[in-house]
């Protein structure tokens, strides 16, 4: 069973920046599809940011046209870590912000913003940007 944990979010003011973690731990496949995700209240889940990868080499990645020029996804496989860095933070950036993956050896992998193409979740940790 696939298990996400995100952290480093927090409250932080106009114009700052943060860096959210999100280790994984359970998966027993190295091809992997891992995205970013928030949702704010009264909004629906938004997808940021995804990153194919099988092992460390990274086939594909993206970020949303709406956050693209700001926030940036990574990962270091090696800690089973995928990172998004968040800088220029806006008030409009406050949200629940939540890690998602699908890892599978064989058959389809979409990897995209459409959380439809997760299969495990976070719990999500919060972001507060004040103006």
């Amino acid at each position: 069973q696939v298990r996400l944990a995100e952290s480093g979010g927090g409250s932080v003011q106009a114009g700052g920046s943060l860096r959210l973690s999100c280790v994984s731990s359970g998966a027993t496949s190295i091809r992997k599809c891992m995205g970013w995700f928030r949702q704010a209240p009264g909004k629906e889940r938004e997808g940021l940011a995804y990153i194919y990868s099988i092992g460390s080499q990274i086939y594909a990645s993206n970020a949303a046209d709406s956050v693209k020029d700001r926030f940036t996804a990574s990962q270091d496989d090696a800690k089973n870590t995928l990172y998004l860095q968040m800088n220029s933070l806006i008030p409009e950036d406050t949200a629940m912000y939540y890690c998602a993956a699908k890892y599978t050896t064989y058959g389809d992998l979409r990897c995209g913003f459409d959380e439809v193409d997760y299969a495990d979740w976070g719990q999500g940790t919060q972001v507060t940007v004040s103006s």
